[in-house]
């Protein structure tokens, strides 16, 4: 079977047992705080587990897009170096929300594995939770009796907590697990070895296939357990290792999941896979490496998450950057090459997950700008290495995290180059920084989230917040405090809201509580799964009285009037710039609006005024809102909605329209009730965010109102200086104009000064050591002119050490140059010269072994170092 018909027929077997067959959430998650990636199968189902939601079906199944990188699975370092770790995965997996349990769960999975896939039944083992006395668990014999029905007793295995109880981490939704392992050696070896004597003890051919986990219990951030309201069922299969036991093979990597990019792989560095497992085999692990890696870079990127310097974003670039960094090093690609297997890659899963062909171009134009950046880095940071001090044959610790720090460079490259040269690290020392480092990150991030209270159970909360900005007698469901570095915040949630909770790139609503007579303000609205979450930084003294709910209408109306710009201004852009400009990423509060695009150049300014001039026509037009909801989702679709990559839709969804031939989007934020509301709508920016991404920010109202006065306020301002009424510009240009002659007249001056100095230059020099010597303070104030005259006085000069001081800019300045043949006879380094002499003046400096600089705050000091230059040539 190929993985194709593998992942098809696990779909259709379950649709065949009564469950619904639902699509992949996006693996970015963004309605979860405590996750960042979708890590496993559950989790877009976590609220039906916590009773926040109510499922629409009971039986569900799908292939869930996967990533583990951070946190708790942290898989990345493991990835390529043995069979089955991986950064993206599929997750196949069956639910059960308070419906089957136990016994169905058992029953369909042998099933599937035996019957339909033909796994052989001798090869699979069985495992169960073996309980955990601290924690008052028993045994699950419940499951292992369960399985006695189609396995003999001695491959039912009993394990602990650490191996048979699932956590999806430090709090949540968690049980007992029951998995079914398969032993994939060779008759020879299972005949020498029992199968049941490797399981759980990480033999590359005795793996975990399928998890079947009974969640029953709920962690609470005390570590304690609850018993959640209704016991459900949460199956998750590899796809990648199931392919691996249904096609016969060894390695993850020699299934038709992998086997074709390693195959192009091989073809495009000519190096050749040997399908090796050990340390030895680099090469092997750089192509398992990028045939993995571009999976979750090109997946996450479909989904709306644009590689970057923080969050999610970061976590994509360190993939994406290792990736490179191994074809670099090991495959001797030194070219972006990533993206060159968007095509093929888009192509494996477009039955699955069209998302990716959709967007292929679009992808590798992205991946293929992080490669040339990052490659441009790697070469920044190899000409960093070169002149880096090496006394002692060692790299010091803390220049080892600068070039991990500050240019990027990993520090296995930096080690592979060391050994090269000869060199070491000082280990100790970077691991040393990289620790305090984190500590820091730690420290500033640092909050500790306590368990809900629950005061009113079992009634669901409503967002009202469409229609009405407040609330009268609403009541707290429950609420938990959170501690920050700087004190406590809570969080409070209640039967009825008109707070909007931040989603969808707009900012969650401010406003405030009041309890009797006690008003408290809320200073955020987040969302958690499907619950709205106000922040406020007090509770009051009676929690359990009625709640006026009231949204600041100030803040809201801002927000609403950019939030509907954004529509306005996306509709804008496809009719100007084309339909190829779909949004990928926004960020709307009552300040602002920032959007993000798909597009290949740079917006030119006939653009940007043509949006705003629609985008302006719109909103005196005084469009109204049409505003539907609980469309069908299928209905929306027929309907030309526009919906966007990476967002999660539910059967239902809400249409937002103003005018049907110009906007009509899927959106569940607030908007103005008509257009005319706006105002005014004024672009200030337009830069890139990434290759082919743009992003534009603009405001609205009387920020832009404000914005355009300030402009012409200023305008008015330069006129006066300029007594003129009108053509400022033309009299700036003119200005401009003047000033460059000007500059290039005082360069020729100062030119000529200097090459006058440099015959009386040539007067003082001294021999040392064999060596043509000269150390002078120049009354040159500009620094490109002493460099000059440094350069032309060891080119004249030969065999020569140049030590130049000056005031420029009223600060000291040292320039060091030194001839290669002095370098190579007497071992001189000017970087190293510079840093010693640097210290008289108070500063800092380097370069390069033939050519530093240096600058500093006591200029008093220059005679003293160009007097220690001397000395410093031995």
């Amino acid at each position: 079977m190929t993985s194709q018909e593998i992942r098809k027929t696990f779909l259709d077997f379950f649709k065949s047992k009564e469950h619904k067959i639902v699509p992949s959430s996006p693996i970015v998650n963004k309605d979860d705080p405590t996750l960042m990636f979708i890590n496993a199968g559950m989790n877009q189902f976590k609220d039906y587990f916590l009773g926040n939601a109510e499922p629409e079906v009971p039986r569900i199944a799908d292939t869930q897009k996967c990533l583990r990188v951070s946190g708790k699975h942290n898989d990345l370092e493991e990835v390529g170096r043995d069979s089955y770790h991986h950064t993206m995965f599929e997750m196949l997996g069956n639910w059960s929300f308070g419906e089957y349990f136990k016994k169905e769960a058992i029953a369909w999975a042998w099933e599937l594995l035996t019957e339909v896939y033909k796994l052989d039944k001798d090869r699979l083992y069985v495992s169960v939770f073996a309980g955990e006395e601290s924690e008052g668990l028993q045994p699950d014999e419940e499951a292992a009796d369960l399985w006695s029905e189609y396995v003999s007793r001695d491959r039912i295995l009993y394990y602990d907590k650490k191996d048979n109880f699932w956590e999806m981490g430090d709090t949540g939704p968690c049980g007992p697990c029951s998995e079914i392992h398969i032993d994939l050696r060779s008759d020879e070896e299972r005949a020498r070895v029992d199968g049941k004597t490797l399981v759980n003890a990480d033999d590359p051919l005795v793996v975990e296939i399928w998890n079947l986990v009974f969640i029953q219990f709920n962690r609470k951030a005390d570590s304690s357990l609850e018993e959640l309201p209704a016991k459900h069922v949460d199956t998750g299969m590899g796809f990648e290792r199931l392919c691996m036991a249904v096609q016969g093979k060894y390695s993850n990597y020699e299934t038709d999941v992998f086997s074709p990019f390693i195959e192009y792989i091989e073809k495009v560095s000519g190096k050749k896979y040997t399908n090796k497992y050990d340390d030895s085999s680099s090469i092997d692990i750089a192509m398992r490496v990028v045939a993995d890696h571009i999976r979750a870079v090109a997946f996450t990127i479909a989904d709306g998450q644009l590689p970057s310097n923080t969050g999610a974003g970061y976590v994509i670039r360190r993939i994406l950057r290792r990736a490179v960094r191994y074809y670099f090093s090991f495959l001797d690609i030194t070219e972006p090459f990533l993206h060159t297997l968007i095509p093929m890659l888009a192509d494996h899963f477009s039955d699955i997950f069209p998302e990716l062909k959709a967007q292929k171009d679009q992808i590798a134009k992205i991946i293929e700008g992080e490669e040339k950046a990052f490659l441009n880095t790697l070469a920044k940071g190899l000409k960093r290495l070169d002149s880096i001090d090496t006394t002692g044959g060692q790299i010091s610790g803390d220049k080892a995290f600068e070039l991990y720090d500050t240019f990027g460079f990993p520090i296995d490259l930096t080690r592979l180059i060391a050994e090269e040269k000869g060199l070491t690290i000082d280990e100790e020392g970077f691991e040393k920084a990289l620790a305090a480092q984190k500590q820091r990150a730690r420290s500033a991030a640092e909050k500790q989230v306590g368990d809900w209270y629950v005061l009113n159970d079992g009634e669901a909360s409503t967002f009202v917040g469409y229609d009405q900005l407040q609330v009268h007698n609403a009541s707290v469901l429950k609420y938990r405090t959170v501690k920050l570095k700087k004190g406590e915040q809570y969080q409070v949630v209640l039967n009825t809201t008109p707070f909007y909770a931040e989603s969808g790139g707009q900012a969650g609503d401010t406003g405030w509580l009041t309890f009797g007579d006690e008003k408290v303000k809320v200073l955020d609205t987040q969302k958690e799964n499907d619950l709205s979450i106000h922040i406020v930084d007090k509770l009051p003294a009676e929690l359990g009285s009625e709640v006026v709910a009231q949204v600041d209408p100030a803040t809201r109306n801002s927000t609403e009037n950019n939030h509907t710009a954004t529509h306005l201004m996306h509709a804008a852009l496809h009719k100007i710039l084309g339909e190829n400009a779909l949004q990928k990423g926004q960020s709307v509060d009552s300040k602002r609006l920032r959007f993000d695009f798909s597009h290949f150049q740079k917006v030119t300014e006939e653009e940007i005024a043509s949006i705003e001039q629609m985008v302006n026509e719109k909103i005196r037009e005084d469009i109204p809102l049409e505003e539907e909801r609980e469309v069908p989702i299928e209905e929306a679709k027929a309907s030309g909605a526009m919906m966007l990559f990476g967002e999660k839709y539910g059967e239902s969804v809400r249409v937002i329209t103003f005018d049907e031939n110009f906007s009509r989007e899927l959106c569940g934020g607030t908007h103005v009730t008509s257009t005319g509301k706006i105002g005014q709508f004024k672009i200030i920016s337009e830069s890139a965010v990434a290759a082919g991404i743009r992003r534009i920010e603009a405001i609205t109202a009387d920020k832009a109102e404000a914005f355009i006065n300030k402009e012409l306020e200023e305008l008015n301002s330069i006129r006066t200086l300029l007594k003129t009424s009108n053509e400022a510009a033309k009299q700036v240009e003119a200005l401009q104009e003047e000033n460059k002659r000007l500059k290039k007249e005082l360069e020729k001056m100062v030119a000529a000064q200097a090459s006058g100095l440099k015959d009386k230059l040539k007067s003082i020099i001294e021999e040392v050591n064999g060596i043509n010597y000269i150390a002078a303070k120049l009354p040159i104030t500009d620094a490109n002119a002493v460099k000059t005259l440094a350069f032309q006085l060891e080119k004249e000069l030969g065999n020569a050490v140049i030590v130049l001081g000056a005031i420029i800019k009223d600060n000291p300045q040292l320039t060091v140059k030194i001839s290669q043949e002095v370098i190579d006879s007497h071992g001189l380094n000017a970087g190293q010269m510079i840093r010693e002499m640097a210290k008289s003046i108070q500063g800092g400096g380097g370069g390069q072994p033939h050519f530093a600089t240096a600058g500093g705050r006591n200029a008093e000091g220059l005679d003293e170092a160009l007097a220690k230059s001397k000395e410093l040539l031995g």
